[in-house]
């Protein structure tokens, strides 16, 4: 029907035949409304998902017809209600004393260079979205934003960017009936790195390589973690904003064809109090140049690092505690980081497995160090924020010429530690007592940060007095 109208449109005589300017008005609108209901009729209709990532990590998305993305969305972008960036993780609503509520909106606008094929339901696209005040004005509590003036802070001060690759680790559930209640458990019960549990997930975990792949997300690696059903993906490295922008894409894979194969993914930090925890480990490197100048240029270096790498490794190292509730932001999240399993503790090590910043040097003769890993991020921060914060830590490292500490190899004596922050109480009061994240993060994005966190604090509390 909409391409016989659109022939008899270019065919007709408008010369011969006399028409008034209404009537071609009119018959304007009706060539849209026939369009617009043959999308509609169709079995291809197609969607365009705008996503973004609010400020306690949870990935939110409004869905587009196509059509109108392009014609209107694309350029304007679409309405957001203030309230709507400042949801907590445990309940969906707003956090008291965040400063935001049901009185104002912003603008979710598409990032177009991020566009992409949706590889799992293949008539859609999804574009991760900025957030502004009006079109092409950043909204001042917009993650990203606040993520890119960080990275641009150190490309004008230090002439540096940071490459980033995450270590992305999850759980996969199956659901079970327990009298007559649906209950999720854990997918499989082998060992680290078993190949009969790869044999068993690996339907899934190919589909989710290859929809990765297709979207130009680089994956090095996969294997079968330590927990039950617990499973690892690691990404390959590339430029940061980049890294943060693939490791949303790569939550939503997991987590669209973990439901299509009828299970659950989820990158809780600790799903079983009984069993370890997830992380999302994070490797770091400096770059310039296209040149590597985290690694020393030559063998003489202590430690394989330039001077650059150990500056920007102490400024993370010293600030670790105030940034914790942007990695580390739920309650649960300090159930993973205790002595039991790693990273409890200030201190870094090479090839340290125990340590929260760990040098690497895969396959690199004579002792230099490519690149190191930040272990306490997990997955459920927000990878802009998450980022912000390290990276900003670490300048604070270069502009002061903070000095790394010794090494530690060894099993440590714990009692000549710092203990890190042992719950998400302790870390928001050192990021309170610091404001060295106001130039960099921005005071009102860093009180929602803090009133988020107890929030999240409270519910948890009240959640395991009830189950007390």
């Amino acid at each position: 029907m909409r391409d016989a109208l659109y022939k008899w449109v270019k065919e007709f005589d408008y010369e011969s035949t006399p028409i008034e300017r209404m009537d071609l008005i009119e018959l304007s609108k009706a060539v849209k409304e026939v369009e617009l209901v043959d999308e509609l009729e169709s079995d291809n209709v197609s969607f365009v998902r705008i996503l973004w990532v609010n400020i306690s990590g949870q990935h939110r998305c409004r869905a587009i017809p196509r059509k109108h993305f392009y014609d209107v969305v694309k350029k304007n972008g679409i309405g957001l209600a203030f309230v709507s960036i400042v949801m907590t993780s445990v309940l969906d609503r707003p956090a008291p004393g965040s400063g935001l509520g049901l009185v104002g909106d912003a603008r979710v606008a598409p990032d177009l260079s991020t566009i992409r094929t949706i590889p799992w339901c293949k008539q859609d696209e999804m574009v991760l979205g900025d957030l502004n005040v009006k079109p092409g004005q950043a909204w001042e509590y917009c993650p990203r934003e606040a993520f890119r003036r960080v990275t641009k802070i150190l490309k004008d001060e230090f002439d540096l960017v940071v490459n980033a690759g995450f270590e992305i680790e999850f759980f996969l559930l199956k659901s079970t009936m327990r009298e007559g209640k649906e209950e999720w458990i854990q997918f499989d019960s082998s060992p680290y790195g078993c190949s009969s549990a790869f044999d068993v997930a690996s339907p899934i975990l190919r589909e989710v390589t290859y929809a990765l792949h297709s979207m130009g997300i680089p994956v090095e690696q996969l294997h079968v973690e330590t927990g039950k059903g617990q499973f690892e993906l690691v990404l390959g490295h590339t430029i940061c904003t980049k890294a943060a922008d693939n490791l949303v894409y790569t939550r939503e894979a997991v987590r669209a064809i973990a439901r299509k194969h009828g299970l659950l993914a989820t990158f809780i930090p600790k799903y079983t109090l009984d069993d370890v925890g997830s992380g999302c480990h994070v490797h770091l490197s400096l770059w310039q140049n296209g040149q590597n100048v985290f690694m020393s240029s030559d063998e003489s270096s202590k430690y394989g690092i330039s001077t650059l790498g150990k500056e920007f490794m102490a400024g993370i190292l010293h600030h670790l505690p105030s940034i914790l509730p942007f990695v580390a932001p739920l309650p649960i999240s300090y159930d993973r980081l205790n002595p039991t399993t790693w990273g409890s503790y200030l201190l870094w090590g090479n090839e340290n497995r125990n340590a929260p910043l760990r040098t690497c040097s895969p396959g690199i003769p004579g002792g230099l160090v490519s690149n190191f890993e930040f272990k306490p991020f997990d997955g459920t921060a927000n990878p802009y924020l998450g980022l912000a914060a390290t990276i900003a830590a670490g300048i604070d490292g270069l502009r002061r010429h903070l000095s790394l500490p010794e090494p530690i190899d060894i099993d440590p004596n714990l009692d000549n530690l710092q203990r890190l922050p042992k719950s998400l109480s302790e870390s928001l009061e050192a990021l309170h007592k610091t404001d060295f994240f106001d130039e960099f993060i921005g005071q009102k994005l860093l009180t929602i940060i803090e009133a988020i966190g107890k929030v999240n604090i409270l519910n948890c509390f009240v959640v395991r007095h009830i189950l007390t």
